[in-house]
């Protein structure tokens, strides 16, 4: 089953609980989280992450853009998130399966994410014990960029070697997701979809998380 992730960061931060209200029927809220030192860019921490807590029980997928991010995953965990998403590149070997095994013990989701430049196979001494993989699709930092097609062959490499082994881990990408380039995500073997101004800049929200979701216009790209 393909699942949806509107990204609230293309979402009106005045009125934040409205814009979540409005995509209440996706299967999560990814929330992206900005530090202006991993990524050129500053975006959202704890206090809002608290506050969406309090306005939906949708699921919070909490995607980390932070150096060092084993000091803030059990804060995040803690202050609401379902899924913490942190950067293989972030951190040392040792910090991240120390991540992945605070996670675990907090009852939350781990997941790892990827660079468009980091290879596929750098996850693979992880995925035993992730529940998510993150493939970027366009370079992190900032919404609204141009899907990278390149990014497709990692997917199916890491769907590959996810079903080898026989794991239950999911493969999520970001960047770029509209009605074209989440099918070519779905049949390189991801599920679930992050998706930010496709949605929220769409009329109808609902019908738009619809469409990713079964590929109602799908038939119009091939």
């Amino acid at each position: 089953m393909v699942k949806i992730a509107p990204s609230i960061l293309s979402a009106d931060f005045a009125k934040l609980g409205n814009e979540i209200e409005s995509v209440k029927s996706a299967d999560y809220l990814h929330i992206d989280v900005m530090d202006g030192i991993f990524v050129p860019n500053i975006s959202i921490g704890l206090p809002v992450l608290e506050s969406v807590r309090k306005t939906t029980d949708m699921a919070l997928d909490v995607h980390l853009m932070i150096t060092s991010p084993l000091r803030y995953t059990a804060r995040f965990a803690q202050s609401g998130a379902d899924i913490v998403v942190f950067h293989v590149e972030a951190q040392p070997h040792d910090d991240t399966v120390a991540a992945i095994d605070e996670l675990r013990r907090l009852g939350k989701k781990a997941g790892l994410s990827v660079k468009p430049g980091t290879p596929a196979e750098v996850l693979f001494p992880y995925i035993d014990n992730l529940d998510v993989v993150l493939v970027m699709t366009v370079e992190p930092g900032f919404g609204g960029q141009e899907f990278i097609s390149a990014m497709l062959p990692k997917i199916t490499q890491l769907r590959r070697a996810i079903d080898s082994r026989g794991l239950s881990c999911e493969i999520e990408v970001d960047g770029g997701i509209d009605l074209k380039t989440s099918r070519l995500c779905v049949e390189a073997g991801a599920n679930i979809l992050v998706s930010g101004s496709e949605i929220f800049r769409a009329p109808d929200r609902a019908e738009r998380i619809k469409e990713l979701r079964t590929g109602i216009n799908y038939t119009l790209f091939r």
